[in-house]
């Protein structure tokens, strides 16, 4: 029997409004706008860097794939990292490599430069993000719940921001996004240092097996493996999304984006709490993930028509922000684990099982037609919504408390009191 996966409180710290947080919450907050920014930056500026460097759409999706395959890979390290550093140590080693990474892609002369330096930067961003939500959590007043919509409020405006930042600066230059980045990341590093006190390791010190383990629970690994279709649909937007819309400008795919990721923000900080206490976690998860594949599938049927492009663009922006959040907080408890080791373990999988995405579904643009992006994201979105239908009883008891047996024994490790941070 594990304990309760609850972070102690105290009925003083709980603030009037959610709002009320201490200075070391804003400044990671305003550290991960700046970081998920990465995800969407590139959106406006993908057509230019393969014209200026000579590329097909798929290999600039590589742009995606790197960022996302090494930021999977490393989030297995994250807590490893942590656990002996320390989280603050940990985030400002994230934030250092981001400034260098994007800085050196927006110095780079060749398109496989710029997807190698990208591959840096996810290195960054995996060190950084997997520890941020965790010190957030940690260190913030109120409930979990408030922490984590607090975090993913961050998340939804780095990811509106970063098109329209793209858009602005890439308006004079490809290259001026990723400089605008680094030197935004170094405001960042600077806050991060002067607000967030001194976090020393505490507590045990995890393995890059902790991660594995933790997957052996069934309701944490359906939740991994629906979420690798749902990144296939969420990345094929990403990438494919500025291709099919071949008279769009820079700045147009910048607006574009903005309002995908404004409805993005949006739901996942006020609709998703509303329909969530309305009709609970697991009916809202897959109603909406039905949505998001019912929106891709009609930009697969009308991908020559520009207009429905653009309004599947947008209205994905309300879905995904709305499965956002409530994935994000069922995975902190669908496993007895500690929170940076689910969250490792989660984002491994999803991260780098979604990260072929972005080129396959160009390639198939490429290759087949100009709908068959949009169809590979659609059927990848409804296979999630099978996993998720099949596993809802599992996953189900899980967020109740009522955790299944791992499949194998997990040790000592997985009985650690859930509140402690890494």
């Amino acid at each position: 029997m594990t304990a309760p996966m609850t972070r102690p409180e105290n009925p003083e710290d709980r603030p009037t409004s959610m709002l009320q947080q201490p200075r070391a919450v804003w400044a990671v907050a305003f550290a991960c706008v700046i970081a998920f920014m990465g995800i969407g930056l590139v959106d406006p500026i993908l057509k230019q860097i393969a014209e200026k460097l000579y590329a097909s759409p798929s290999q600039v999706s590589l742009l995606f794939t790197s960022y996302m395959a090494v930021m999977g890979v490393a989030m297995l390290v994250t807590g490893v990292v942590s656990s002996r550093i320390g989280p603050k140590k940990t985030l400002l080693s994230g934030l250092a490599l981001i400034i260098v990474f994007a800085a050196l892609a927006g110095a780079s002369g060749s398109v496989n430069s710029v997807i190698a330096f990208r591959a840096g930067w996810g290195l960054g961003n995996a060190l950084f993000v997997a520890t941020a939500l965790a010190t957030i959590v940690q260190a913030s007043k109120g409930s979990v719940a408030q922490a984590i919509i607090l975090f993913e409020a961050a998340l939804g405006i780095g990811i509106a921001s970063g098109p329209l930042v793209g858009g602005l600066l890439g308006e004079h230059s490809w290259r001026a996004p990723f400089f605008g980045v680094s030197c935004l990341m170094v405001i960042a590093l600077v806050a991060t240092t002067v607000f967030l006190p001194a976090t020393p390791p505490t507590g045990r010190r995890t393995s890059l097996a902790d991660p594995f383990r933790a997957l052996r629970h069934p309701a944490l690994l359906l939740l991994a493996l629906t979420a690798i279709f749902y990144n296939l649909g969420f990345f094929t937007i990403l990438a494919a999304g500025p291709f099919a819309l071949p008279s769009a400008g820079i700045m147009e795919i910048g607006w574009i984006f903005f309002g995908w990721g404004i409805l993005l923000a949006f739901t996942s900080v006020v609709v998703a709490p509303a329909l969530q206490r309305r009709f609970g976690t697991m009916p809202t998860m897959i109603a909406c993930l039905t949505l998001f594949g019912l929106d891709l599938l009609a930009m697969a049927l009308f991908t020559q028509h520009e207009l429905v492009i653009v309004l599947g663009i947008i209205v994905a922006g309300a879905f995904l922000g709305v499965n956002n959040t409530l994935v994000t907080e069922a995975v902190m408890g669908a496993a007895p684990v500690e929170r940076p080791v689910a969250s490792a373990a989660y984002s491994f999988v999803r991260f780098a099982g979604g990260a072929v995405g972005p080129y396959a579904a160009l390639k198939l643009g490429e290759k087949v037609s100009i709908h068959a992006p949009f169809w590979f994201g659609a059927v990848s979105v409804f296979i999630g919504v099978a996993i998720v239908l099949a596993g809802t009883p599992v996953i189900a008891r899980a967020l109740r408390g009522e955790h299944a047996p791992a499949s194998h024994s997990t040790g000592e490790a997985e009985a650690v009191l859930v509140g402690d941070l890494d």
